[in-house]
């Protein structure tokens, strides 16, 4: 699977980019016909604390499968979005079983 990752108006450290890939590449074990991912980390301004944004776009034959999530951090971010994704995957694989 193909993983791009995007900062919109900052640069993501080698670390995080790391984290974000190791992660991502990890849901092809939920579905095996994930084409590629695609990564966006913005920082959203407001006054909340919790204003890391992390979207998660994944072309899986047949779909698109997406999430977004506002958190503290962009490691909290991309977690909660892949747990998102793993349901999604879930659902997904179930459907093309039942077909």
């Amino acid at each position: 699977m193909k993983v791009q990752i995007q900062s919109i108006h900052f640069d993501a450290d080698k670390k995080l980019l790391a984290f974000i890939q190791d992660k991502v590449e990890k849901l092809n074990q939920f579905h095996d016909g994930i084409i590629e991912g695609n990564v966006f980390l913005r920082i959203e301004k407001n006054d909340t604390a919790e204003n890391k944004v992390a979207e998660i776009k994944l072309r899986v034959t047949g779909q698109d499968l997406f999430a977004k999530r506002n958190c503290q951090t962009f490691e909290e971010a991309i977690d909660t979005s892949i747990d998102a994704l793993t349901k999604q995957l879930k659902k997904h694989k179930e459907k093309l079983k039942g077909i």
